[in-house]
């Protein structure tokens, strides 16, 4: 027997995908992975779907795990797939995702050799991610801002160290906060340009309205984890992109209203910490 079916017969990793209204995308992602993964564990997340998705991911998959949120819970939605993980390794897939043959074993291979390596920040093709080289066998220290979330591959004991996504950022940059709170403590984020990941052009819906979530979490990551100063720093830069986009009131209103929360949970992160690239304009 090969290491790669030793691999998947030890079921080194579990695949929690996240879905909402996608049916079609959903059930063609599914296949595909079923074809790649072999008998590597699949979850299923649908994250409060109208279109039926549900039940056709029930009545075409029913080896897959199946848990159905009674309503859209953004990226905390992965959480309760995680919660239902029983493997070392977690590689999250978002509907418009797809991991190519071969990725996660050597994703698995590539977390197994570093006990210090929290996420790998996979290479993504078809024009999202700029930052995808021809590295083949090596990861490197993450240089850019985080991961992608829909596209990575964690170790299940750091993602569960740190909270999994923080519920209030509901999507867009949610992975900031947990970027942070891993380096915080000591966890260290990768990138493999040889674990790809291909993007099939998601569906974000009303592309204001994401930006302004984006914005919004931005300066509540900020205010959260940054001294003050540089919270500051941030904030006014948001605002300026809100403004220049024409949304600086609703944006406004959307961080006012939650920035009690956020503060409720501000636990400055180290200075070594603070010199990362993990926190965007600091």
């Amino acid at each position: 027997m090969s290491n790669y079916e030793n691999e998947k017969a030890e079921a080194r990793v579990s695949i929690v995908v996240l879905t909402c209204n996608r049916r079609a995308r959903v059930l063609g992602l599914l296949h595909r992975l079923k074809f790649h993964s072999g008998d590597w564990p699949v979850i299923v997340v649908d994250n409060g779907s109208t279109d039926g998705t549900a039940a056709a991911v029930a009545a075409a998959f029913p080896s897959v795990l199946l848990i159905r949120a009674k309503r859209n819970l953004g990226a905390a939605a992965r959480n309760i797939g995680a919660a239902y993980v029983h493997t070392p390794y977690i590689a999250f897939c978002d509907d418009h995702m797809q991991w190519e043959a071969d990725a996660l074993r050597r994703g698995v291979c590539l977390l197994d050799a570093d006990a210090d390596i929290a996420v790998l920040s996979s290479c993504i093709r078809n024009g999202v991610d700029t930052n995808c080289d021809e590295e083949r066998d090596t990861a490197r220290n993450l240089k850019f801002q985080g991961f992608l979330a829909g596209a990575c591959i964690v170790r299940t004991r750091a993602f569960c160290e740190v909270g999994g996504y923080w519920p209030p950022l509901f999507n867009g940059g949610e992975e900031v906060l947990m970027a942070l709170d891993l380096a915080e403590r000591g966890w260290r984020i990768v990138y493999a340009g040889n674990v790809i990941a291909r993007s099939f052009s998601p569906c974000y819906g009303e592309a204001d309205a994401r930006n302004r979530l984006l914005l919004r979490n931005t300066i509540w990551v900020a205010w959260m984890r940054l001294p003050r100063q540089a919270a500051w720093r941030v904030t006014v830069r948001q605002f300026r992109r809100a403004y220049e986009r024409g949304c600086l009131w609703r944006t406004a209103l959307g961080v006012v209203a939650g920035l009690p929360r956020a503060l409720s949970r501000r636990q400055v992160v180290s200075s070594a910490v603070q010199q990362t690239d993990l926190m965007p304009e600091v």
